[in-house]
């Protein structure tokens, strides 16, 4: 699993930072989670929305009459973050509790068409917890909580199936909003410790030592300040933050700070890492904090840093506050969020090709391939490309390695190696993504990638294109361009 890159950027500390505190930046690469499982436990609620127009106040009192056109139900607190979980690629496993109520139906519909395993207590007699929200034009009017806390006794019954669990799981979630799930933490994380699970908590009003052990503690900025006694931006915030990690025998804390960002410290290090907050337009922040908690969850148990996670999860945050309502942020749309600046070209492998060429299609982009030697590049194939490059939103072209060429075109080629074109490929402006081949045709590539245009160019029939029957299966289109005249290596080199 390849690691996000960091490096120290040449920024001086924010002026709302104490000097301790330093801004990086992080080039990332999202995770794939395949064959990953993660347990999730904590507190289950549904998230209620109604929504419709409010035109007019009313007349009883000042407060907007909202005309409820209709209703939205969605999977809330530890459900929402389960829902993250598998957004990202990640098996998971949900431990909470429910009632016997029709809120209880709804979520296990929700999560069971989503691939969550639930392991849920059903309590008869206490009421799953809901969330109403009254929203118009993305304006969330009030809020009503409806909730009893879980008893005590039921807390047994939880460790009970932690316990079941423990060893088939890759990482480990605690997200606590204090409504019962939670009610002893530690020992739940004292025995996933033992059994080598990593453990990130989300906490609430608990004070962060009921938490003792977890890998990496993931307060709010008044969270940590009313267990540490001081302020993120204070200047004693590193030496009072890595005073909380001793005692709690923590290896990170992520203080998590809404549009100022999030601000990382792990154990022993001399400085804090900040992350600013991504610039979005924020429509709701109703469970973006599941949505960090997911993915700090998931990147450590792919092996990731704490650093690395943190600075996947700050992306993912900004995705989930640019979205109405409580949403799963998935890895296709952090790889897209990662891209939108600085998008990816280049020389790619066939495996990460498959990665990016996927997103891309989830955005909506048109993918153009197209597949040649280009041992010695010319004025023919830099028109051809560009052409090729205007039926398309993205252009992959695939070059034969060094083998192959030799064994299409005799021992004296290539004249220019596999390094070298690839190279020269890339720097084209029309070019986004240059991948080697050993085959002598690319019609394994073509299998996998599946573009929706194949072109090639020169005096072929559309049924002489290798791949032409490939194209057809997935209703692509193939093109043949014309070539320039009196351009071809062949006639160069001779």
């Amino acid at each position: 699993m390849a690691d996000a890159i960091l490096r120290r950027a040449s920024i001086a500390p924010a002026t709302a930072l104490p000097e301790h505190s330093q801004r990086f930046a992080m080039k990332l690469t999202a995770p794939r989670l395949e064959g990953h499982t993660v347990l999730v436990v904590g507190d289950v609620m549904l998230d209620r929305y109604w929504e419709g127009d409010s035109l007019r106040i009313s007349q009883e009192a000042p407060v907007p009459v909202v005309h409820v056109t209709g209703s939205v139900d969605r999977a809330g607190g530890a459900a929402n973050v389960a829902l993250n979980v598998v957004a990202l690629g990640a098996a998971c496993v949900l431990i909470g509790a429910v009632g016997t109520d029709e809120a209880a139906e709804v979520l296990r519909t929700q999560l069971n068409a989503a691939g969550v395993t639930l392991d849920l207590l059903t309590v008869p007699g206490w009421p799953t917890t809901i969330k109403l929200r009254v929203v118009s034009g993305h304006q969330q009017l009030i809020r009503l909580d409806f909730e009893t806390v879980l008893p005590a006794e039921h807390q047994q019954e939880v460790l009970r199936r932690v316990t079941h669990w423990a060893d088939r799981v890759s990482g480990a979630i605690l997200q606590d909003y204090d409504k019962g799930a939670l009610h002893e933490p530690e020992a739940i994380v004292q025995l996933l410790k033992r059994r080598g699970v990593p453990v990130v908590v989300d906490p609430k009003h608990k004070p962060m030592l009921r938490y003792r052990g977890a890998d990496l503690i993931k307060p709010n900025a008044v969270e940590f300040e009313r267990n540490a006694g001081c302020r993120v931006d204070d200047h004693a915030f590193a030496v009072r933050a890595q005073q909380v990690l001793r005692d709690g025998d923590f290896q990170a804390l992520l203080v998590t700070r809404g549009e100022h960002g999030m601000t990382l410290i792990e154990r022993g290090a001399a400085d804090a890492l900040h992350l600013p907050a991504r610039t979005v337009r924020v429509f709701d922040v109703t469970g973006a904090g599941d949505t960090v908690a997911a993915t700090l969850g998931v990147g450590l148990a792919s092996g990731m840093s704490a650093a690395a996670a943190a600075a996947l999860a700050n992306v993912a945050a900004g995705i989930a506050v640019a979205t109405p309502g409580t949403v799963a942020v998935s890895a296709a749309a952090i790889r897209q969020a990662l891209n939108e600046n600085d998008q990816p070209r280049g020389v790619v492998s066939a495996a990460n090709l498959q990665v990016v060429v996927a997103d891309a299609k989830r955005a909506g982009q048109r993918i153009v391939f197209t597949n040649g030697c280009f041992d010695i590049l010319h004025a023919g194939h830099v028109s051809y490309l560009e052409e090729a490059r205007q039926l398309g939103d993205r252009l992959i072209v695939a070059v034969n390695s060094d083998e192959s060429v030799r064994r299409l075109k005799g021992a004296a080629r290539p004249i220019n190696a596999l390094n070298d074109r690839l190279t020269v490929l890339a720097g084209l402006a029309a070019v986004d993504w240059v991948v080697a081949f050993d085959e002598d045709t690319p019609e394994q590539l073509l299998w996998q990638l599946q573009p929706q245009v194949l072109v090639k160019g020169g005096d072929y029939r559309l049924d002489e294109v290798v791949g032409a029957d490939l194209m057809r299966a997935w209703q692509g289109e193939v093109r043949v361009l014309q070539q320039r005249d009196n351009c071809s290596t062949s006639s160069i080199l001779a």
